[in-house]
């Protein structure tokens, strides 16, 4: 049996960038049950940084993450983990109220946004349907940022071993008990004895909190699909932004390695399971751009779906569980796991080993009773 302070279970963006914090610390081992980082939600998400999607907790962790990824710790990477990218949000007459909501909600943390109309969209994005056929209204964030999902990955995998911690591929968690003093987690490929468990788990996280005899978080796993096309034959999309509607029934879309990527936004309920796209909302993705833009999808050449799981608030959770000495949660990440885990891994480096909050979080008014898990089992 391999003894341990921290065994992380989970290889997604939340279970790597906390361990690589933790390992400074403390001995810290994260097992994965897949043959590599990310291989669910973390990899097959669109990976853009942006504040039009959340709460004021899940912004202000957003825009307590910037400054990691523009300019990243030496023992992470010495090259920035995202690039710098637009963000342009859209309105029809119908939607207009849902716009103004959401300006006023992101001026609380970007300064980076300006109101603009039919004529500068259809600049911006010249496929783009304005006027009384399409888009009326928009917001312009010039503060995006393109997220490298596996550099991000890699660079917190790397600062995990620099500090002395390790993972270990192909070991998903068949039991675990707690003896009345560790937690001694089977994987059938190892035993290991922890002080503590973090639950990194993903779409997985209540499961494993029933194996261990834990209350759950009441997490619900959605299925979220992306489909990739080709653009017109001489059509430079290279400076487009990151396109989304403000309505929740609409689509977003960004141009990535020669290609454009969509989204119906779909929220479809699902086990935990390596979920794959269905063909209605692969249809309903090609609609919705054609319904807004001018292009014309005839061919989806890629298409993949990933699991995006929310808890009851939808603001992700870290913290110790009031039910069982030693249990940790970090979950419920939901579709912005990537774009707030350096700020979701400092306030879990925190509560885990019971320090002062952060001024990161603080100075962008993230509270710690807004994440830990007592808001939601009691």
């Amino acid at each position: 049996m391999k003894s341990v302070d921290i065994l992380v279970i989970g290889g997604g963006i939340a279970g790597v960038s906390a361990a690589a914090r933790f390992a400074r610390q403390a001995q810290t081992l994260l097992i994965e049950r897949e043959s590599a980082l990310g291989y669910h939600s973390s990899g097959r998400s669109a990976t853009f940084f942006h504040f039009g999607i959340g709460d004021d907790a899940v912004r202000g962790l957003t825009a307590a993450s910037r400054s990691f990824f523009v300019d990243p710790p030496a023992d992470h990477s010495d090259v920035p983990l995202s690039q710098a990218k637009p963000a342009l949000f859209i309105a029809t007459r119908e939607t207009m109220g849902e716009l103004e909501a959401l300006e006023a909600e992101m001026r609380r943390f970007a300064d980076t946004i300006t109101r603009v109309g039919p004529d500068d969209m259809q600049a911006i994005v010249p496929v783009l349907k304005v006027g009384n056929d399409g888009a009326v209204a928009g917001i312009l964030d010039v503060g995006g940022q393109k997220l490298d999902a596996d550099l991000l990955l890699q660079a917190n995998a790397r600062a995990l071993r620099r500090a002395g911690g390790e993972i270990r591929f192909g070991e998903g968690v068949a039991a675990i008990v707690h003896d009345g003093a560790r937690w001694i987690v089977d994987t059938g490929v190892e035993r290991y004895s922890a002080g503590i468990v973090v639950n990194a788990a993903g779409a997985w996280a209540d499961e494993l909190a029933l194996l261990a005899g834990v209350r759950p978080l009441g997490l619900t796993p959605l299925r979220r699909t992306i489909i990739g096309f080709d653009p017109p034959s001489g059509l430079d999309i290279s400076g487009w932004p990151f396109l989304k509607t403000v309505s929740d029934d609409g689509f977003y879309m960004l141009p990535d390695a020669g290609r454009l990527l969509a989204s119906p936004m779909d929220v479809t309920p699902s086990p935990p399971c390596d979920v794959q796209p269905e063909d209605y909302e692969v249809a309903l993705a090609a609609w919705r751009v054609e319904e807004a833009t001018n292009l014309s999808v005839s061919r989806v050449p890629v298409k993949w779906a990933g699991l995006r799981s929310f808890v009851a608030d939808k603001v992700p959770t870290a913290g110790f569980a009031s039910d069982a000495p030693g249990f940790f949660w970090l979950a419920g990440q939901g579709g912005y796991g990537l774009q707030t885990s350096p700020a979701m891994a400092l306030a879990a480096e925190a509560l885990l080993f019971d320090q002062a909050w952060p001024d990161e979080l603080r100075a962008y008014g993230v509270r710690p009773e807004q994440i830990r898990p007592e808001r939601l089992t009691g």
